[in-house]
């Protein structure tokens, strides 16, 4: 009796799919600083000039093609400027792989409060290693006239270094500015911090911009 024939080679196996990495970041700092503004500007590309105070907290999700093999999708938590005076924060906080702290150039009182959510942010949330989460500082509403806070970039850098941010941009909701930049700032220190937790800094400087047909503005990224 003849022996069947072999079966046929198996198919080859399919091209593995992109790696997804998902994480939360937060988006805190005082009322009306327009964290709000740069989340929607950042996700759905657009922009209001009518403020409404967000209530708690509000959420959003953003996709990047970070590398032809790697999807990131970030979970942005805003949350309420007044949120810093309750006790919720610890629980919004859970989790959370970084963090941008905002605040408004035309209104000094809102830098001043910076220090105070950074310290906020740092006594309740520490990343697995035990480090504090990768953060940066948005100096927001750029486009406005009265930049008396960000004009001498080299005390902003030290200021971030001083008080453990990351890096710090010039943004603008309303003109698109540094918005893009910033997060793929954030989340190349925190793909780091997954790799090497303790990661030596150097300082990479964007000159200004304003009025060219691709507005950049001064901001520090402090890379590994």
């Amino acid at each position: 009796m003849p022996l069947p024939p072999p079966p046929p080679p198996a198919p080859p196996a399919p091209p593995p799919g992109p790696k997804e990495r998902l994480y939360k970041l937060l988006v805190i700092g005082d009322l009306g600083v327009g964290k709000t503004s740069l989340i929607k500007r950042y996700v759905h590309q657009n922009f209001s000039p009518h403020y409404r105070a967000t209530i708690g907290v509000d959420f959003a999700l953003k996709v990047l093609s970070w590398d032809p093999e790697t999807v990131v999708r970030l979970q942005l938590w805003d949350i309420a400027g007044q949120e810093r005076f309750g006790n919720m924060t610890r629980v919004y906080y859970r989790e959370a792989m970084g963090a941008f702290i905002v605040f408004d150039v035309t209104r000094p009182a809102t830098f001043e409060a910076v220090t105070k959510w950074k310290e906020d942010l740092d006594a309740k949330l520490t990343l697995p290693s035990g480090q504090p989460v990768p953060t940066i500082l948005l100096a927001n509403k750029c486009d406005q006239t009265n930049e008396v806070l960000v004009n001498n970039g080299i005390k902003m850098e030290q200021f971030c270094q001083e008080n453990g941010f990351v890096g710090w941009f010039e943004t603008s909701a309303k003109e698109n500015i540094n918005i893009d930049e910033a997060s793929r700032c954030l989340v190349r220190h925190i793909i780091a911090s997954e790799s090497d937790p303790v990661q030596p800094v150097e300082a990479d400087v964007v000159k200004p911009h304003l009025n060219s047909s691709k507005p950049t503005s001064c901001s520090s990224c402090f890379r590994s």
